[in-house]
């Protein structure tokens, strides 16, 4: 099996390529046999691959891995098509963060404005690369990472159709973290999801038929012990009935959230920009030493996510048990095992509708529980949302669209009305402003 990483310089790829590092991974029947990196910057492709060498350094049956020159030759022959790609850069991020908190609103990379400013940004590199796979590997899978997930994936799904799947971390996090404070075994469990990427819902969570959601919302000692539960407090989770994912605390904190990002020193950005310059830096100058300076940055970018957040419920420090990794790359493996080996999976993914919320197109993209087979991912049945979730749900997935249609048209008609209609955003008057700063899609359409 071939994988390609698109977005190869990326600083989590190297995630990827230790989980393939596994006993069990290289232990599948069909295991990967060759990762192939492109980044539009070789110079940090090249950094990442002596991270993967020194990771690989022993390992019986590691991939092989090579530096593509080109997009075209990286595609071409993949199995598994990963895109990972970062549209802009850090600097890129960090002007989508600013810009909407300079005019008072919530600036963050996936969620609010800073949300839809990276989303047309990425929309059209997002086409570009989608049509360069189905010219050029037209028998692969895209799995993608690239942010914000959801709209990316519902963009290339014009091109590639159901051979495109989104993932993300969130989603296993949130079960993982709900399971061990229930008491259960995170491996044992089946459970109900449902929203779009980054604005979903945990609705049960089942161990040997008995639903352990209701006594979990009960319990305020077990919801202080992980991070939704500390992040929305037990009055509101069980006003709510369900839990939330992580992002949501955007919306329904939304106050409290917008505060702590207007008085962080630094947004996420600022911080990553610093951090990534300064470990790619010095890796490059010592490539010996990459996988060490890489463990060391990544344990502080985990021990640092979601910071706003944390400020804005008291304060707090994340458990050890969510700095070890496991989260977005193993959602990968899984995937790319269940597809190669036709191995009937469940998993949290960003696919097609198709019915699943009767109110939302057949074409729209949800994340959902899907199962998962050598045919692609298919949502299975699942409890209709409510009326406060799906209400949320149909208006967001009416600001994706406007700025899928904006990124690929340029129309500026589409971006104001991407930006005016996020819950986030408080003014059309406002989301004109921003987008004159920011700089973003013309006046065409």
């Amino acid at each position: 099996m071939r994988l390609t990483i698109i977005g190869g310089g990326g600083f989590r790829v190297p995630l990827v390529h230790r989980a393939l590092l596994t006993d069990e991974a290289r232990s599948a029947p069909d295991p990967c046999t060759r990762v192939t990196l492109y980044d539009t910057d070789r110079a940090r492709a090249g950094v990442i691959a002596s991270v993967l060498a020194g990771q690989a350094a022993g390992v019986p049956g590691a991939p092989e891995v090579r530096v593509a020159a080109s997009l075209d030759e990286a595609v071409r022959g993949a199995d598994f098509v990963f895109c990972a790609v970062r549209v802009g850069g850090t600097a890129g991020r960090v002007r989508d963060e600013r810009v909407p908190l300079r005019h008072g609103v919530l600036g963050q990379e996936t969620t609010g404005a800073g949300g839809v400013l990276y989303g047309m940004r990425t929309v059209p590199v997002a086409l570009g690369i989608a049509d360069r796979v189905r010219e050029l590997a037209p028998d692969a899978w895209l799995i993608n990472f690239t942010n914000p997930a959801g709209l990316v994936t519902e963009a290339m799904a014009t091109r590639l159709g159901h051979r495109v799947i989104g993932i993300c971390d969130s989603p296993v996090g949130l079960v993982r973290r709900a399971a061990r404070a229930a008491g259960a075994d995170p491996e044992r469990v089946g459970f109900d999801y449902l929203g779009l990427n980054h604005l979903g819902w945990l609705r049960t969570l089942t161990h040997q038929g008995h639903d352990l959601l209701p006594g979990l919302l009960a319990d305020d000692a077990a919801l202080a012990t992980f991070e939704e539960g500390r992040l929305f407090g037990g009055e509101w989770l069980r006003a709510l009935g369900a839990l939330p994912n992580e992002y949501l605390h955007y919306y329904y904190f939304g106050r409290e959230t917008r505060a702590a990002a207007g008085a962080a020193e630094l947004t996420r950005g600022e911080f990553l920009a610093a951090q990534q310059e300064a470990f790619f830096a010095e890796a490059a100058r010592d490539p010996g030493r990459a996988p060490e300076l890489w463990e060391r940055t990544r344990l502080e970018r985990e021990e640092t996510y979601g910071a706003e957040g944390r400020a804005a419920s008291g304060g707090w420090q994340r458990d050890s048990r969510d700095l070890s990794g496991g989260g977005y790359e193993r959602v990968a493996l899984d995937l790319m095992a269940a597809i190669a080996g036709d191995r009937r999976s469940r998993l949290v993914l960003n696919v097609r509708n198709g019915g699943t919320v009767p109110a939302l197109p057949d074409d729209a993209v949800i994340e959902t529980v899907c199962e998962v087979t050598a045919q692609g991912a298919r949502p299975v049945p699942c409890l209709s949302p409510g009326p406060a979730e799906l209400g949320l749900m149909l208006q967001l997935k009416a600001v994706e669209r406007a700025t899928v249609e904006a990124g690929a048209t340029g129309s500026r008609r589409a971006a104001l009305r991407a930006l005016a209609l996020h819950p986030l955003v408080d003014s059309p008057a406002v989301a004109a402003r921003i987008l004159d700063e920011h700089g973003g899609p013309g006046t065409a359409g």
